[in-house]
């Protein structure tokens, strides 16, 4: 059973079991093999009723990459009767009564992706498709997929609760920028009207909340469960507010006057007809005491009873310093056996963000990717093809959460930074599944990773030091000394996996934590002789070390000590293989100068790479507090503070993105330009050192070669690969 611990480092309530709980009575209708999404598929099942409805923007893939057949699956597994309402016509309320009222709750999601990312290019140009819906195609969900679907729940069942989760709504329980309409958002809790908000991987918090409503209780009574945000009046009587509302406190700071606190209780006293009887309530009520921000490591706080209240949404949305420093704290308050409740008002409400949820155990892990997954989409959808089941179908996810902190991600924000593992028996079993139950198998498993392909079973050696961390990455700026790098049980699992009779072999698609690697070289050996199909997939991200430590990213010096491990044990396989890099233009911090060293550096190495990335500022990363602020979060705030670059406008992101791209005869025009302008023009010619042609040059020389991928340590190349770098969550 999982501990929870308080910040004091004493053991608490523990965390229940996520299959402890005594079963709902529906569980007498068993297994259904799809979850179903018609009201005749209900009566097949013998179901009068749904006790959940989930709504999602998503295809229905039964499938445990798809998180509504993951929390469908589970709640069915706790004995509920679960109902799915896919890419519903939100101009048509009839759809989302067609499955009946729920007996519980309405359950909102976007679905995998964030809407907006799902819908816009980082340039703000309308994709042309939609990977998660048949046949790819667009327009399938809204704009601000939550807010629409939990209004729609309301209109047409105004009694049943509804509760939001997922990607999107995590990203944006708290007032954050928007990229999509340059401005600040009050958190999607008040937007959508919902009634609770689940954030980051929710099954802890959604047995609870789910097993409270069937026995009868209330939302109100389930105002502190982990993991969730809710809206409230006030601080609760009787807690601490650590005031985190400002940055430039002065040199003498004295206690703040509470404004709860009563003066003069006597006389605030009701009289009363029954001679004395009814003690002064306001005598057993202890107010809210307030502390400011400096003060709180002097002061004697009951860990328990501690809160943060945050810059409110007006501040926030007026005051980009003050976002920034939101943004800061809200990365501090992330580990689960620290973090303190935040509170943020908007207008007359107060949102009030509870601690993060207890991880899964391994065992409670295994039993969520062990239920009984069709593995392909529902019947409904006939021959469609849904092109996001097809990249993952033959595909193992081993773990969950992230510890390297990169502030351009939010896989953070979203999943933690404390590992998630799954036993080695249940990722072999799913293997098997694959192997025995997926049309189409033919012996090659696409990838065995997760949000990295190489943190499976990495941890903190020390559970005391885990419990009282708050560093934002655990291999920024350099790997910490407490954290296990051994990637034995990553190797032994690859060993064991290969094994499996009618497994021929085993990709690994899942981006590489290189700085990690190079700590096991026989991890690498066993990565770059088995499982690498001539293409390995990287990171570096820059090659500029003030780029970099923005994106908390390692320095080149690891890159090169990783390619040479990697061409030592290629050569020694007796195989040719490349590394595929990616690279990020227009981050933060990164200007002109920084991309052209970087386009250089690529020439250096005889790197054309086509498949490149622009700066996509998505909500509640380090790097939108970046883009929005021009402040960097990683350190203390002040207004005093100088403020970074920010390649901002289209024009500065293009420009940027060419320098990606030096080798495409499209973009020579503008590089000149912009070289000539940066005092560059040594850089224009037919020389050894020049990054483009001059005008004269371009018209003499015969077009390039498409694009090649490195090879080796830089001698030659090969045709680039076509895949299609995965968007960051």
């Amino acid at each position: 059973m999982a501990a929870v611990f308080s910040r004091s480092g004493l053991m608490t309530q523990p965390a229940q079991h996520l299959f402890s709980y005594y079963p709902y009575w529906a569980e007498c209708f068993g297994t259904a093999p799809f979850l179903p999404m018609s009201r005749e598929e209900m009566d097949v099942l013998g179901w009068d009723s749904c006790d959940v409805i989930l709504v999602t923007g998503d295809a229905y893939v039964d499938h445990p990459s798809f998180g509504m057949a993951v929390l469908g699956r589970l709640l069915e597994a706790q004995g509920f009767r679960v109902g799915i309402i896919a890419q519903p016509d939100w101009n048509n309320p009839e759809e989302f009564k067609k499955l009946g009222k729920p007996n519980l709750y309405f359950g909102v999601t976007a679905g995998n992706m964030d809407s907006l990312i799902n819908k816009y290019t980082a340039d703000l140009k309308v994709r042309s498709d939609d990977a998660y819906t048949p046949h790819g195609e667009p327009g399938r969900r809204p704009e601000r997929a939550v807010i629409v679907y939990s209004q729609k729940c309301r209109q047409v069942y105004k009694d049943v609760p509804v509760v939001i989760g997922g990607i999107e709504a995590s990203l944006r329980r708290i007032a954050q920028y928007d990229y999509w309409s340059d401005q600040i958002r009050r958190s999607v809790l008040i937007d959508s009207g919902a009634d609770v908000l689940l954030y980051g991987n929710a099954e802890r918090a959604l047995v609870e909340l789910t097993h409270a409503l069937a026995e009868g209780k209330t939302l109100d009574d389930l105002q502190n469960l982990r993991g969730t945000a809710i809206v409230r009046n006030a601080t609760p009587a009787g807690w601490t507010e650590v005031d985190s509302t400002r940055i430039d406190w002065p040199g003498h700071i004295d206690q703040i006057p509470n404004p709860y606190e009563m003066k003069d209780t006597e006389s605030m006293s009701c009289s009363t007809n029954n001679d004395g009887d009814d003690s002064d309530a306001a005598d057993d009520i202890m107010p809210v005491k307030i502390v400011p921000m400096p003060l709180q490591r002097k002061a004697d706080l009951d860990p328990d009873k501690t809160c943060i209240r945050l810059p409110s949404f007006e501040k926030v949305r007026n005051d980009s310093a003050l976002y920034a420093h939101a943004s800061r704290v809200l990365h501090q308050e992330a580990n689960p056996y620290n973090a303190r409740p935040l509170i943020q008002r908007h207008g007359h409400q107060e949102v009030w963000v509870n601690p993060p949820p207890i991880p899964l155990e391994t065992d409670e892990m295994d039993s969520v990717f062990g239920f009984a997954y069709q593995r392909v989409p529902h019947p409904s959808y006939g021959d469609a093809k849904i092109p996001a089941y097809d990249m993952i179908r033959f595909s193992v996810n081993i773990m969950r959460g992230c510890f390297g902190g990169c502030t351009f991600c939010s896989i953070t924000e979203h999943e933690g930074r404390i590992i998630q593992n799954r036993s080695q028996e249940s990722i072999l079993h799913e293997l098997e599944e694959i192997r025995d139950k997926v049309p189409g198998f033919t012996g090659t498993i696409s990838d065995l990773g997760g949000p990295t392909a190489n943190m499976y079973r990495l941890h903190c050696k020390s559970e005391t030091i885990l419990k009282s961390c708050r560093r934002l990455s655990c291999v920024f700026p350099t790997i910490c000394k407490n954290l296990e790098t051994s990637h034995e049980h990553t190797t032994a699992l690859y060993r064991a996996a290969r094994k499996i009779p009618g497994i021929k072999r085993i990709a690994i698609a899942s981006g590489l934590r290189y700085d990690l690697a190079v700590r096991d070289p026989e991890y690498v050996r066993e990565l770059v002789t088995h499982h690498v199909g001539g293409l390995l997939k990287i990171a570096p991200e820059h090659t500029e070390e003030n780029v970099l430590n923005k994106m908390m990213k390692p320095g080149m010096g690891t890159y090169d000590a990783f390619k040479k491990m990697f061409d030592k044990y290629s050569k020694e396989a007796g195989k040719e293989q490349y590394l595929v890099p990616y690279f990020i233009a227009a981050h933060p911090g990164s200007e002109n100068k920084d991309m052209m060293n970087l386009a250089l550096w690529l020439k250096r190495q005889k790197m054309r790479v086509d498949q490149v990335q622009t700066f996509y500022p998505s909500p509640m990363s380090l790097a939108t507090a970046m883009y929005h602020s021009e402040r960097d979060p990683l350190h203390r705030m002040s207004y005093k503070s100088d403020k970074i670059y920010i390649p901002r406008d289209l024009s500065q992101r293009r420009v940027q993105k060419a320098f990606l791209r030096y080798h495409d005869p499209k973009n020579w025009p503008l590089l000149r330009e912009e070289l000539k302008a940066m005092g560059r023009s040594d850089l224009i010619g037919n020389g050894p050192k020049a990054l483009v042609p001059g005008e004269e040059d371009a018209m003499l020389r015969n077009s390039p070669r498409p694009g090649f991928a490195a090879k080796g340590a830089g001698k030659g190349g090969k045709p680039a690969t076509k895949n299609k770098r995965p968007l960051r969550k």
